[in-house]
């Protein structure tokens, strides 16, 4: 489980400093998905961030199986991360040079003890992601062989090599068609059930939302209120609103 409590964060901006994350709290359970959404610039990925332990809050606890992050020194945080956090970026990222195959192997040889050790069983679990994820035909091609959304599928299979309790993931349809985008979706659905993991997935495309176990909303760094009526809140933020007036145009 993964659990934001009463989160603040703010950057310095010149003289003063601007609230990116405003007292936000709230829950993965195991086997769920929590989306996040809102317009652009209203701190959804910097709440993501902080989740991840990649950037530590001004106040409030961010807790992972018990372990609150804030307390823990960079060394720490890195392990916890390392053992238990597995994050998909919005862009795949992938070496170039690797196949499918060892983009998820690499993983096994980043800083953990033993790791040696533990290569056959690594290469068999990237074996069986990809299988799960829906690749096990392309595990030997490399990146410029492999569509964006099969790119993706590499990266979502990535961040689960270490067996994460908590599954982070970062607009992961934001360079894919609806269609592909559905795909992914229903994917990262699946195998949080499947494997169990507390997933909070960050999106500004309304059209995912149902497909998800819980949504909250994000405006100007503050979850809307319960009660509101979130797509109101969203339409409200000028950003949002001109992209659905344009949406409704067209």
């Amino acid at each position: 489980m993964i659990r934001l409590d009463d989160i603040t964060l703010t950057f310095a901006d010149g003289d003063s400093r601007v609230t990116a994350v405003d007292h936000v709290s709230l829950t993965a359970h195991p086997g769920t998905v929590t989306g996040i959404t809102g317009p652009s610039g209203s701190g959804k990925s910097s709440l993501l961030a902080v989740a991840a332990t990649l950037i530590r809050p001004d106040s409030g606890r961010v807790l992972i199986d018990d372990v609150d992050a804030t307390t823990l020194s960079r060394a720490e945080a890195s392990d916890l991360r390392r053992d238990r956090v597995g994050i998909v970026f919005q862009q795949p990222n992938l070496i170039p040079s690797l196949t499918a195959r060892e983009q998820l192997e690499v993983m096994n040889e980043l800083g953990a003890r033993h790791s040696r050790a533990r290569r056959r069983s690594a290469a068999a679990r990237a074996d069986d992601l990809l299988d799960a994820v829906g690749l096990g035909d392309h595990r030997d091609k490399r990146p410029h062989q492999l569509s964006g959304g099969q790119r993706q599928r590499v990266n979502i299979a990535r961040a689960l090599m270490n067996d994460p309790s908590a599954l982070l993931v970062d607009e992961p349809t934001s360079a894919l068609d609806q269609r592909r985008g559905a795909a992914i979706i229903d994917l990262i659905v699946r195998l949080t059930g499947e494997l169990d993991t507390s997933t909070l997935l960050v999106t500004h495309d309304l059209v995912h939302l149902p497909r998800l176990h819980t949504t909250v909303t994000l405006v100007d760094g503050a979850l809307v209120v319960d009660g509101d009526d979130p797509s109101d809140a969203v339409a409200a933020h000028p950003a949002t609103g001109a992209c659905i007036r344009s949406a409704a145009s067209a």
